[in-house]
């Protein structure tokens, strides 16, 4: 299903402050009928989805549509080598092919040039699973991937999964997550009826394309410090990791947006209890994903004395960045709960948030809203898939002092001089106390030298007139229900 379908509340486009956006009826309040009369850029989701498929080990990703779908894949490559290289020792290339589909495929049907490619990878690359990833196009023409995909099985020996990325379908990129566990959950899960050995002492802890080896090494230390192991999947996972997952004792969620639609598939078919309440960025946070664990598994006074011990350290280790960051003005934009816990860890931190901006909106986010509501200062939070002009108007009103973005989408804000940092970056840490500190550090270094953000802004120029400045920066959105004017 697509994310707006199984979670009824999710949302677009919202524009106003935090604790606005919970005022039934406001002008400005959420509503998950709202859209833009114009936007400017977008996210698709097979951009994600790649981002997790093309991690996988010993397996090949066959996309179905037009060639240049795969073209984000040239982008991803660089950090699935990193990837393998501090997992295993060597660094591996994506593999990725694609059939290309030309207008006499879309006249007369690409089945049968799907068979052929997944017969070809089959051969010449022996892996162990093919996803035949459909785009937009086999969506538009009516392909059966599925079927292709069922047909061809017996004459491979690789496992083959179809999985569903027609963009068009939904403008929630985190349906990618959704569609990838899919197919992965419905093909490498244990069959129902198979006997289930349960691991008591097993604990599944689900990465995201954007959590570098650093982040799970952190994760695993913790659990590890509880007597407890951690099986890490799916991201540069091999599939028996996925099997592991039925026989866990516990699944704990790193990113509720990311989780839920595969933990609770856990839940409701194998048994596996889940939590899914905290992202472990910044202190409470990571204290509070501790503390869950420690009580799930009767552990409650080993997981204080834990905490007691990890925060004492941490905040030792703090004092000497803290003088500098107290009042700073800081706007964050992330993927919806990112954005959220870190503006948490910022406020720990001694900065002064003034803007989040969300990818998108849903239930899950309530949580961690609540958190923010409750430091007792209302700010201006947005949910924008991407659209950097309700971005610039907003930073040219808000003049931040720091600026916390995708990889992509942080040169806005740099070409108004601002300070910039990659929100993710997967060589550095950003999850649990370890992440805490070491991104306080690179802050640290960024706003003691700003001078390339300085420089940046004599030389380059954004294309909004001032007219637009002057505007306001939700202009565009409308709600159908009429609750945005």
């Amino acid at each position: 299903p697509r994310r707006e379908e199984r979670l009824p509340s999710a949302c677009l486009a919202y524009g106003g402050t935090l604790c606005g956006a919970k005022k039934p009826g406001h002008r400005c309040a959420l509503m998950a009928d709202a859209d833009r009369g114009f936007t400017q850029g977008s996210i698709c989701l097979l951009l994600p989805a790649l981002g997790m498929m093309c991690s996988l080990p010993d397996t090949v990703v066959l996309l179905h549509g037009a060639v240049g779908c795969g073209s984000c894949a040239h982008g991803i490559n660089g950090n699935v080598r990193v990837g393998h290289n501090v997992r295993r020792g060597k660094p591996r290339d994506a593999l990725w092919l694609s059939t290309a589909l030309n207008e006499v495929d879309v006249i007369s049907g690409g089945d049968d040039k799907l068979a052929r490619a997944i017969k070809e990878a089959d051969a010449t690359y022996a892996p162990q699973v093919i996803l035949v990833v459909a785009g937009c196009l086999p969506g538009i023409i009516g392909d059966d991937i599925d079927g292709v995909a069922a047909r061809m099985q017996p004459e491979v020996n690789a496992r083959v999964l179809p999985v569903h990325c027609e963009g068009f379908k939904t403008k929630f990129m985190a349906t990618a997550y959704d569609a990838v566990y899919h197919a992965l959950g419905r093909h490498l899960l244990p069959k129902p009826g198979e006997p289930i050995i349960r691991d008591e002492r097993t604990v599944n802890i689900m990465n995201v394309s954007s959590m570098g080896r650093v982040d799970e090494v952190e994760l695993e230390r913790l659990v590890g410090e509880l007597g407890l192991q951690a099986n890490i999947f799916p991201v540069f996972a091999r599939p028996e990791s996925l099997g592991k997952a039925a026989r866990a004792a516990l699944s704990i969620s790193t990113c509720p947006t990311h989780d839920d639609y595969f933990l609770t598939h856990l839940t409701e078919k194998y048994g596996v209890p889940h939590i899914i309440r905290h992202m472990p960025i910044g202190i409470a946070n990571t204290s509070q994903w501790v503390r869950d664990v420690g009580h799930h598994f009767n552990m409650d006074e080993q997981a204080a004395s834990l905490i007691q011990a990890e925060e004492r350290e941490l905040k030792t280790a703090l004092e000497e960045y803290l003088p500098l960051f107290k009042g700073k003005r800081v706007f964050v934009t992330a993927g919806e709960y990112r954005s959220l816990a870190t503006a948490s860890l910022l406020r720990e931190l001694g900065f002064e948030v003034v803007g989040i901006r969300s990818f998108h909106y849903d239930e899950f986010a309530e949580v961690e809203l609540d958190k923010l509501r409750a430091g007792g200062t209302d700010f201006s939070w947005s949910v924008a898939n991407v659209q950097p002009f309700e971005e610039a108007n907003l930073l040219k009103r808000l003049k931040p002092d720091l600026f916390l973005g995708h990889w992509h989408g942080n040169h806005t804000a740099a070409r108004l001089g601002i300070p910039t940092h990659v929100i993710y970056n997967t060589s550095y840490g950003y999850i649990g106390y370890r992440g805490a500190y070491d991104l306080a550090r690179r802050l640290y270094r960024k706003l003691r030298n700003p001078s390339f953000t300085a420089r940046l802004q004599q030389y380059g120029r954004l294309p909004y007139k001032d007219s637009w400045y002057a505007a306001d920066p939700f202009t565009f959105i409308r709600s159908k229900s009429g609750g945005v004017e």
